[in-house]
């Protein structure tokens, strides 16, 4: 399939710069995949369409500090990184800006306690760099590091818990599972009154965030591998929401991801833990083994997640969903308003 099949004009006054107060108050559209019919709403009133013996399925990863800025010791130059992801020891991949003064060997300072030094040059400004310190590098990262908000964000975030999930807990990410910011403890508490279960994978969302697409089909992109975990009990919760019924309720398109390379492990009656690398790309034409439904925020055109939720939903109604949602004003990406697609 051709990438521009999944193009739409995007208004930028409609993308949300700043996250709102009340976590619940943003809207949210609802997507029946049957007959395509679409609804207006507030967040909060996703209860009404979760059943008693669905599962909500929530990707528990938190994000780091991952974003440094620093100086070249040689030139002065200014250099700034994103962490991505921890490959082994002290060294981690990043990607950098300006690529080309990091060059194999290159070091990088960040104030007094912390350098880095480049020891492998990968493609499209990813490079792998050693760091040296005294300490705990954790500690350091959150004195010396920023929180990895998209590029499209240009406003500061006063607060940096709101760009982390309520139910944030195992520490990896260079970006948030965007459609779980919406939750609350108090409405996850309300859930699971109704007689909702809830159960936790962990994807550390990475690379395949923040590259673009550059194929001119979606067959030839390959994804950033990212890392991820499925319990034995969120394993055996799955199993019995499916055989007794219920549905399987993806909260973001990583939580979606991580199930369905699940499933790739195993079916759905034998499914176990599970955890690795994944770099599943779904996009239609994909058939869904585990995720019945998905909670999910409103996606950049042409970006492997329209093509996600164009294989749950279907193109043609997913660009109808987004053209309403463009008319009527929604709030767009990481800190806007959310979609349920279901059926």
């Amino acid at each position: 399939m051709n990438v521009d099949l999944f193009d739409f004009h995007l208004p930028e006054n409609l993308i949300a710069q700043t996250p709102l107060l009340d976590r619940t108050a943003s809207r949210l559209l609802t997507l029946n995949r049957n007959g395509c019919e679409l609804e207006h709403h507030s967040f909060a009133e996703i209860t009404q369409y979760l059943k008693p013996g669905d599962l909500l399925v929530l990707n528990n990863t938190r994000v780091i500090p991952a974003r440094l800025f620093g100086v070249k010791p040689d030139t002065g130059a200014k250099v700034e990184v994103l962490l991505l992801k921890q490959e082994q020891d002290n060294c981690w991949e990043a990607l950098v800006k300006p690529a080309k003064r990091m060059k194999l060997g290159a070091v990088v300072q960040f104030g007094d306690e912390l350098k880095a030094v480049v020891t492998e040059e990968r493609d499209m400004g990813a490079r792998v760099l050693r760091f040296e310190y005294e300490g705990i590098f954790q500690e350091i990262l959150d004195r010396l590091g920023e929180m990895p908000l998209p590029p499209y964000i240009k406003e500061q975030l006063s607060d940096r818990e709101r760009y982390q999930t309520v139910y944030a807990k195992h520490e990896g990410s260079a970006a948030a599972p965007t459609a779980g910011l919406h939750f609350t403890t108090e409405l996850l508490d309300e859930i699971q009154q109704q007689g909702v279960r809830i159960a936790y994978v962990t994807l550390h969302v990475g690379l395949g965030t923040f590259r673009p697409m550059s194929a001119e089909r979606t067959e030839d992109h390959v994804m950033h591998a990212e890392y991820y975990e499925v319990s034995g009990e969120t394993a055996a919760l799955i199993r019995e929401t499916k055989q007794q019924g219920g549905r399987v309720v993806a909260v973001g398109t990583t939580s979606a991801r991580t199930l369905e390379t699940a499933a790739q492990q195993h079916s759905n009656q034998e499914l176990q833990a599970c955890s690795g690398w994944t770099d599943i790309f779904i996009y239609p034409g994909y058939e869904f083994q585990l995720v019945d439904a998905l909670l999910t925020n409103f996606h950049l055109p042409k970006s492997t997640l329209v093509m996600l939720v164009s294989a749950l939903a279907g193109r043609e109604c997913i660009l109808k969903a987004y053209e309403e949602a463009i008319k009527e004003q929604y709030r767009f990406f990481s800190f806007g308003d959310a979609m349920f697609i279901y059926k």
